[in-house]
């Protein structure tokens, strides 16, 4: 399967081979008050650590993919052995949907998308208020863990929908282009919001990184047919 106007960046190291962990594009408190230090740390250092740990472990008896990035591996479960496969894409999908949703948060956040994005997304959902409104809503009312996406489909050109997954599964494996998320397990916010996702899921605006999703959505429209 294609993964069209994704960048693939979740290859394996070139040292040993073997996926690693990325670093955090800031500091572990960089996005408080809206995401504390402590959330971080776990979060991070605990939980997306231990996808990588276990994606390195399920690959250990499929010495033909371990070279494959994690991104591929999700996308195409049916290469993978079948008693392999559920740990691979647990663990793949962990690993690349926390490095999406690191990408995709800043410290120092815009607060609200700018030029094409902007007009895209007017034009998907009438307002960027609504937009806003919508994913907030989409992301209270899924049962339990997940995550709420905004995506684009390759043949859709400007037209982006909200769309929410189970698990760690990730809409391109449907083949859609993820351009922004949002993570739904508790670990994500319970230290500090207790089961208060929507205050979370409003609160969350003040870090998003509109010029992260606008470059992935530049990337999707280039890649659009027209």
């Amino acid at each position: 399967m294609n993964t069209p106007a994704i960048r693939d960046t979740y290859a394996v190291s070139k040292v040993g081979g073997r996926h690693r962990l990325p670093p955090l594009p800031y500091a572990v408190d960089a996005l408080e008050p809206c995401i504390d230090a402590r959330t971080m740390t776990l979060h991070h250092d605990t939980h997306h650590a231990d996808y990588v740990t276990k994606l390195n472990t399920a690959l250990l008896d499929v010495p033909e993919l371990q070279d494959a990035s994690a991104l591929w591996l999700l996308c195409n479960l049916n290469e993978v052995p079948r008693e392999s496969r559920a740990a691979v894409h647990h663990s793949a999908g962990g690993h690349v949907n926390h490095s999406l949703f690191w990408e995709s948060m800043t410290p120092d956040s815009n607060g609200e998308p700018q030029g094409p994005l902007r007009d895209a997304l007017r034009q998907s959902f009438g307002s960027i208020a609504t937009f806003k409104e919508d994913f907030e809503a989409a992301g209270a009312k899924h049962f339990g863990s997940g995550w709420v996406w905004l995506v684009a489909a390759p043949e859709s050109k400007r037209s982006m929908n909200i769309v929410t997954t189970v698990g760690h599964d990730n809409p391109a494996m449907k083949g859609l282009v993820p351009l922004l998320l949002n993570d739904l397990w508790e670990h994500a916010y319970y230290l500090r919001y207790a089961n208060r996702r929507d205050d979370y899921l409003n609160a969350w605006w003040t870090v998003v990184d509109w010029n992260e999703v606008g470059r992935r959505f530049a990337d999707f429209d280039k890649a659009s047919p027209r």
